[in-house]
C-alpha cells in the first residue's frame, strides 16, 4: 500500500475514533438528564402535598384490613403494585394492565419513560398529566416506593401489593441484567464476574457509584428503604413491619401461582382475570447458577432483604393456612390448567424463543445492554374471534402495552433509537 495511502487511512480512523468518542460522550450526557440522581430523604418534594386524592363517589368496594381479610365480596378496582425488580413483576404487571384495560379504569402512567424516574423517590408530580387532587385507580409502574406521595393518589380502600424474591436469586439476576449499567462490575476480569464480585464484594462495591443501588439489597431500596444499614440495626425490623402494616398482600416469586389465588381471593377477581404468560424472562446463562458458597455469600451480602424475605415468607405460609391447604392446591391446579390451555390457543409453537427469532416487532421486550437474553413470544397466526385479544394482551411486552395505553414513553423511545442505532 502507498504511504500517502496508508497514512490517509490512519487519519480517517483517528477522525472516526475522535467522533466516536465525542458521540458517546454525548450520549452518556444525555443519559444522565434523562435518569434523576438520587434523593436522600423521604420528605414530600410535591408542592401540593396536601392535596389528596378526591375519588368520585360510586359502588363502595367494602372495607380492606390491614391482615388482607375484608368485608363483602366486590371486586376491588383501585390498587397499587410496588414494582419490584427481577421478582415476576412484569407478568404481575401484565395482568394489573388487562385488569384495567377491561374495565376502563384510571391508570397513574409515568412521563416520558415506563417508571417514576427511578431511582428517584416516588412524587404525584411525576404522574402523566397530574392535577392536584387527581385520583387514580391503578398505579403499577417502577419507583422507589415514597408511601405518603403514593398514598395521595389513590382512594382509602386501595389495595396495596408487591412481590419479593428469594435475595441471592434476585441478586444473580439483577446481576447479569443490570451489570454492564454498573460501572463498578467493569474492572471484573473473570469469565464469571458474579463469582468474582462474591469472592470480596466490599473490594469492588462503592455505595455511591453510579446505578450501585442494583448489586446489593435491592428490595430494601426499592421499598424506599436505606439499602446501606447496617443488619443490626433496630431499624431494620421497624422498616419490615412498617412494610407488613402498610402491604396487604406480599406475593413471593417461588410461589408465583399460590400469590396469584391469594391475590384473586383478596381482590375478588374471576381466575380469568390472573391467567398469564411469563414475561420479561432471561434465557438460561452459561453460567451456573449460584449454589453453596456462592449462594451463602450471596445472601450475606443482602441481609436487609434476607430479613425482609424470611419474615414475609413465614408470613405468606401463614396466609395459605388460613386459606386452606387443599383449598389452596385446588384453585393453583385450576389456575395452572387454564394457563396451559391459553398457551395452546395463543403461542406459536407454545414456548418462549430468543429475540431473534420473535418475527413480530410489537411481540419483542426490551433488553439489557450488550446482550438480547430476554425471551419473548410469537402469537398463533390463526386464533379464534373469542380469544384473539385476550391471547395479544397476555403476550404483549411492558413497553408496547403502555403504548397501547397511550402512555407518553419519548424518552425511553429515543433511548431505544440510539441503542438501535448503535447496536447496543
Amino acid at each position: 500500500m502507498p504511504p500517502t495511502l496508508q497514512k490517509k487511512r490512519w487519519e480517517s480512523m483517528a477522525k472516526g475514533l475522535v467522533l466516536g468518542a465525542l458521540f458517546t460522550s454525548f450520549l452518556l450526557l444525555l443519559y444522565s438528564y434523562a435518569v434523576p440522581p438520587l434523593h436522600t430523604g423521604l420528605t414530600s418534594t410535591t408542592p401540593d402535598a396536601i392535596a389528596p386524592c378526591s375519588p368520585v363517589s360510586g359502588k363502595s368496594e367494602g372495607v380492606i384490613l390491614a391482615n388482607g381479610s375484608f368485608r363483602g365480596c366486590q371486586p376491588r378496582r383501585n390498587v397499587v403494585f410496588m414494582k419490584t425488580h427481577k421478582t415476576a413483576s412484569s407478568t404481575l404487571l401484565n395482568i394489573l394492565f388487562r385488569f384495567g384495560q377491561k374495565h376502563g379504569l384510571k391508570f397513574a402512567f409515568p412521563n416520558g419513560r415506563n417508571d417514576f424516574d427511578y431511582p428517584a423517590f416516588f412524587t404525584r408530580s411525576l404522574v402523566q398529566d397530574y392535577r392536584p387532587g387527581a385520583c387514580f385507580n391503578i398505579i403499577c409502574n417502577h419507583m422507589r416506593f415514597h408511601y405518603e406521595e403514593v398514598r395521595g393518589l389513590v382512594p382509602p380502600n386501595a389495595t396495596f401489593i408487591t412481590v419479593l424474591r428469594d435475595p441471592a436469586r434476585l441478586f444473580e439476576s439483577s446481576f447479569h441484567y443490570f451489570g454492564p449499567v454498573v460501572p463498578l462490575t467493569w474492572k471484573l476480569s473473570s469469565s464469571d464476574k458474579l463469582a468474582e464480585f462474591l469472592q470480596d464484594p466490599d473490594r469492588y462495591y462503592d455505595p455511591n457509584g453510579y446505578n450501585a443501588h442494583y448489586l446489593r439489597n435491592l428490595l430494601f431500596f426499592d421499598l424506599g428503604y436505606d439499602s446501606g444499614l447496617d443488619p443490626g440495626s433496630p431499624q431494620v425490623q421497624e422498616h419490615i413491619l412498617e412494610v407488613e402494616r402498610r402491604f396487604h398482600l406480599v406475593l413471593l416469586q417461588e410461589y408465583f401461582d399460590e400469590s396469584l389465588v391469594l391475590l384473586k381471593d383478596l381482590l375478588c377477581w374471576e381466575l380469568e382475570d390472573v391467567l398469564y404468560f411469563k414475561l420479561n424472562a432471561r434465557r438460561d446463562s452459561p453460567v451456573p447458577r449460584l449454589s453453596g458458597d456462592l449462594y451463602r455469600r450471596a445472601t450475606a451480602w443482602n441481609m436487609l432483604d434476607a430479613r425482609l424475605y424470611r419474615h414475609f415468607n413465614a408470613s405468606f405460609w401463614r396466609k395459605v393456612e388460613a386459606f386452606g391447604r387443599e383449598r389452596m392446591a385446588q384453585e393453583v391446579a385450576a389456575l395452572r390448567r387454564a394457563n396451559e390451555r391459553m398457551r395452546r390457543i395463543c403461542i406459536d409453537g407454545g414456548r418462549a424463543v430468543d429475540a431473534a427469532a420473535i418475527q413480530d416487532s410489537a411481540m419483542q421486550p426490551w433488553q439489557p445492554l450488550g446482550s438480547k437474553s430476554i425471551l419473548g413470544y410469537n402469537l398463533k397466526k390463526s386464533i379464534g374471534q373469542r380469544h384473539q385479544q385476550l391471547c395479544r394482551r397476555m403476550l404483549t411486552p411492558e413497553i408496547q402495552y403502555l403504548m397501547d395505553l397511550g402512555v407518553n414513553l419519548w424518552v425511553t423511545k429515543l433511548w431505544k433509537f440510539i441503542r438501535d442505532f448503535l447496536r447496543w
